[in-house]
C-alpha cells in the first residue's frame, strides 16, 4: 500500500442536480456534478499501478468509449497515458447506465467555478438513474484510486432497480414567450402584457442563474427574448462574453425551428448561435443606430427615432408609440417588438393596442 492520500476524503462531490430543460451544455437533459479533487489534482490514472486494469476488468464496456481520441478504445488510451478523477467519473457514470441497457454517450468535464473543482455533465435516460449513477461513479473511481475496486455488480443491480420505477415526467409546458438576460426582464414582460398579451398565456422570466443551474423550465415557446448578455447573478466564469452569449442563446432551443428570437442589436454572436439553432432573429436597438449587418438577416428591426418606437418589417416602417419615462427603454422597445411579432405569428390574436392612446 502506498502513502497516497485517501481518495474517499480528497475526491468529493460538492454539487449534484438534474438539469431538465435545454441548458448551457446540451439540448438534452443532463446531470451536473461538481467535484472537488483535493490532492488528486496532480494524481492521474497513470500514477496508480493497476488502476486502468482494475477499472477495465470491472467495466469492460469502457473499450467502446472513443473519448477525444475519436476511436474505439480511446478512453482506455487516455487512462493509460494518464487522465484525472473528474474526467474518469464522467465516463464511469455513462458506462454504469450503459450496463443496464440505457443508450447514453454525451458527457463533458470542465474546470469548475472555483480552483480545485471540476464540473462534469452527462446525459441520462431516467432521472433517478442518472442521479444515482453520479454517486456510484464517484464511489467506483475512489475505490479504483485506493486499489480496492473488485467489481461494480452492486451498482448495476441498484441502477436496474431504479430503472424499473416510473421516471419523472418530461417537460411538456408550452409558453407564449421566454425572456432571459441580465436586466429588464420583468419590465419587458410587463410591456408585453401592457400591449395585450399574457392574460391567458404564460410569459416566463428566466433568470440566467436558473437557466444555468436548472435549464429552461418549459419545453416550447412561441418566441423568446434576450434582453442583454451582461450577467451578474451567475459565477464569474459564466459572465465572460463567450459563455454569457452561449447561456443566453439557450432560449432558442425551445422555439420552433423557423420561429423568432428577439436579440439586441450588435449582439452578433448571439444572433449567429440562434440562427444555428434553426431560428430567425428580430433585432431591437434603443436608438436609431442599427447596422447593415443587423438588418441583413433580421426578420424585423425595432429602433427609436425622435423618441418614437419604430418597427421595420419587410421594408415597411410602423410607429408603435412614444418612449415613456415609466419603464426602461430596453423593455419598451423589446416588448413592442415582441407584441408585434406575436401578432404576426398569431393572426387571430387581437390587433395591437392603440399605442397612441397608451403613449
Amino acid at each position: 500500500m502506498t502513502d497516497r492520500p485517501d481518495p474517499a476524503v480528497e475526491i468529493r462531490m460538492t454539487t449534484l442536480h438534474a438539469t431538465r430543460g435545454a441548458n448551457f451544455w446540451s439540448t438534452r437533459p443532463v446531470m451536473r456534478m461538481d467535484i472537488a479533487v483535493g490532492a488528486y489534482e496532480d494524481i492521474s490514472s497513470a500514477d496508480v499501478p493497476g488502476f486502468t486494469d482494475a477499472l477495465v476488468k470491472a467495466m469492460p464496456g469502457l473499450i467502446e468509449h472513443r473519448c477525444s481520441i475519436g476511436e474505439r478504445g480511446g478512453f482506455i488510451m487516455r487512462l493509460r497515458d494518464g487522465t484525472y478523477a473528474a474526467h474518469i467519473i464522467e465516463h464511469v457514470a455513462l458506462e454504469l447506465q450503459t450496463m443496464i441497457g440505457h443508450d447514453v454517450g454525451y458527457g463533458r468535464t470542465r474546470g469548475g467555478d472555483i480552483s480545485g473543482e471540476y464540473t462534469l455533465v452527462f446525459e441520462h435516460m431516467h432521472e433517478a438513474v442518472g442521479l444515482r449513477a453520479a454517486a456510484l461513479a464517484l464511489e467506483t473511481v475512489q475505490q479504483a484510486f485506493a486499489g480496492t475496486l473488485a467489481n461494480v455488480d452492486h451498482a448495476v443491480a441498484e441502477l436496474k432497480a431504479l430503472a424499473s420505477k416510473p421516471d419523472v415526467p418530461l417537460l411538456h409546458q408550452h409558453v407564449l414567450c421566454g425572456i432571459t438576460g441580465g436586466s429588464d426582464r420583468a419590465a419587458t414582460r410587463g410591456e408585453i402584457v401592457r400591449r395585450g398579451f399574457g392574460n391567458d398565456e404564460l410569459i416566463i422570466d428566466v433568470s440566467p442563474v436558473f437557466l444555468l443551474q436548472a435549464g429552461l423550465p418549459y419545453s416550447r415557446s412561441d418566441i423568446a427574448i434576450v434582453t442583454d448578455t451582461n450577467l451578474t447573478d451567475v459565477p464569474e466564469r459564466y459572465q465572460e462574453e463567450e459563455r454569457a452569449q452561449r447561456l443566453m442563446s439557450c432560449v432558442a432551443d425551445a422555439v420552433d425551428r423557423g420561429g423568432i428570437v428577439i436579440v439586441p442589436a450588435k449582439e452578433w454572436e448571439v444572433q449567429e448561435k440562434i440562427r444555428d439553432a434553426g431560428c430567425r432573429v428580430a433585432i431591437f436597438a434603443t436608438d436609431s443606430n442599427v447596422t447593415r449587418r443587423d438588418r441583413k438577416l433580421a426578420r424585423a428591426v425595432a429602433f427609436v427615432l425622435n423618441d418614437r418606437i419604430m418597427i421595420d418589417w419587410r421594408g415597411e416602417k410602423s410607429d408603435h408609440g412614444a418612449v415613456r419615462s415609466d419603464a426602461p427603454i430596453t423593455a419598451q422597445v423589446a416588448g413592442a417588438l415582441a407584441a408585434f411579432t406575436l401578432n404576426e405569428l398569431q393572426p387571430l390574436q387581437p390587433a395591437l393596442s392603440a399605442v397612441e392612446s397608451a403613449s
